[in-house]
């Protein structure tokens, strides 16, 4: 039996509304995603991304604001997604608000983490003077042992608490050698995920052998049919309780993110009569933060009226949406027909089989000088920049260190030149790809 090595670690900011988690999600994967406002419950949507502190990586999600017992219909989904990031995440962190003290709302709160087993850390925030952070020491009876004094707005204190986060997660046991694909399918809530995983396995049961990972309901299925040998991830299981298929969307985000983590190669799909849409692009983006390949599948295309040049036209407009990396296979399918689904498979092996493409250091330089006579990196104020050498990282995807005599001034157009010419000379299509620059 293969040994699942599980490297996904999630973190749920949750709380009452307008206590400034939105804030801290954005300082935390260290952009401004989320909606940001004064008026309480703005956060209706699922916000998700990936942080990085100490060299460790892990998944933040973003709640709504908490509010027991409301019947406004956002407040009570609200409630509920706070219930399945309880039940789902690795790690919360219960955020409260320094300038109203402890609220009616902050003790369900708290009744709720007190009937969980997951850590939480207590987040204190808008600690931001001195006065403020002798208020904050009332928090301090709520009862948890890890309390941390923060202000999301302008970091104060967020480093301590995420020295704290990085504490919890462990290092992932080695892997028993199985150098198969690993292969997940992931997409937005009805864009035709279950029946292109259908598709796939068929009806006879038989031909596959279902593993248990170690991650809770997610299933990998031990693929050997048509001659193919890989693993398929799925993000089996999802519970039909009513108040979970409340909140499926959001609930089918946390399993994304452990499905993309465990992947090799993500077979992303989106719905063709509906076109590429923000939430398609989170999706992509998180793929692409997270060095995995993947293969664009434009589903139900059996659905789209077609011209002559109808794939052609709505595989440049992709293109575009995609960018600044689309590189990548597109594939028009129609799951409910089967049409182009094995096609699918086999592009998810070419591109398993790029990702893990090793490049001599040898090779690599004599292409590095090829490159630098054809387009030499241009000076900075009077200095010459050079990049002597460059090697492929022992990594699980391509990654390249060129080391030069003015690393930090090797410009991002420069960078995007080295990457396109090892794209076009050792065909990295479907791959992302990392190119560091260090001290000669």
């Amino acid at each position: 039996m293969r040994k699942i090595n599980v490297m996904s670690f999630t973190v749920a900011i949750i709380g009452r509304p307008n206590v400034g988690k939105s804030t801290l999600f954005n300082r935390l994967i260290g952009q401004r995603d989320a909606i940001v406002d004064d008026e309480s419950g703005v956060t209706r949507d699922r916000q998700y991304g990936v942080s990085d502190w100490n060299g460790k990586n892990f998944n933040v999600v973003d709640t709504g604001g908490f509010v027991p017992r409301s019947t406004d219909i956002f407040e009570k989904a609200i409630r509920e997604q706070v219930k399945i990031a309880l039940d789902e995440a690795s790690l919360v962190i219960f955020m409260v608000d320094v300038t109203c003290g402890i609220t009616d709302l902050d003790d369900e709160v708290t009744k709720l983490l007190r009937r969980s087993s997951k850590p939480v850390l207590l987040a204190v925030n808008k600690v931001d003077n001195g006065k403020r952070e002798l208020l904050a020491a009332e928090f301090y009876s709520m009862g948890f042992k890890e309390t941390y004094f923060v202000s999301s707005i302008t970091g104060s204190g967020t480093g301590e608490l995420l020295d704290a986060v990085v504490e919890y997660i462990k290092d992932p046991e080695p892997e028993e050698d199985d150098e198969r694909p690993r292969i997940t399918i992931v997409g937005q809530p009805n864009v035709g995920k279950s029946s292109l995983l259908n598709a796939m396995v068929g009806e006879e049961r038989n031909i596959v052998t279902d593993i248990a990972g170690t991650t809770r309901d997610t299933i990998h299925t031990h693929y050997t049919k048509y001659g193919k040998d890989f693993w398929l991830i799925d993000t089996a299981g999802l519970r039909k309780k009513a108040k979970m298929m409340e909140n499926l969307e959001f609930y089918s985000v946390i399993r994304a993110l452990r499905a993309i983590d465990e992947a090799d190669v993500c077979l992303m799909m989106i719905d063709a009569t509906k076109g590429v849409e923000a939430q398609d692009l989170a999706i992509y983006r998180l793929i692409q933060k997270k060095n995995k390949g993947v293969v664009v599948l434009v589903n139900k295309w059996d659905l789209v009226e077609k011209e002559t040049n109808t794939a052609r036209d709505f595989e440049k407009v992709i293109r575009e949406k995609l960018l600044p990396f689309n590189d990548v296979p597109i594939i028009f399918v129609s799951a409910l027909d089967k049409t182009r689904v094995f096609k699918a498979i086999d592009i998810a092996i070419d591109v398993f089989a790029r990702k893990m493409t090793r490049i001599s250091t040898s090779k690599l330089n004599v292409w590095l000088e090829e490159s630098m006579q054809r387009h030499s990196p241009p000076s900075i104020r009077g200095k010459v920049i050079n990049i002597k050498y460059v090697t492929q990282l022992p990594l699980r995807y391509p990654a390249f260190a060129f080391f030069s005599n003015y690393p930090k001034h090797v410009r991002l157009p420069y960078q995007n030149y080295l990457e396109n010419r090892l794209r076009e000379d050792y065909d990295f299509t479907g791959v992302p790809m990392r190119l560091y620059f260090r001290k000669k």
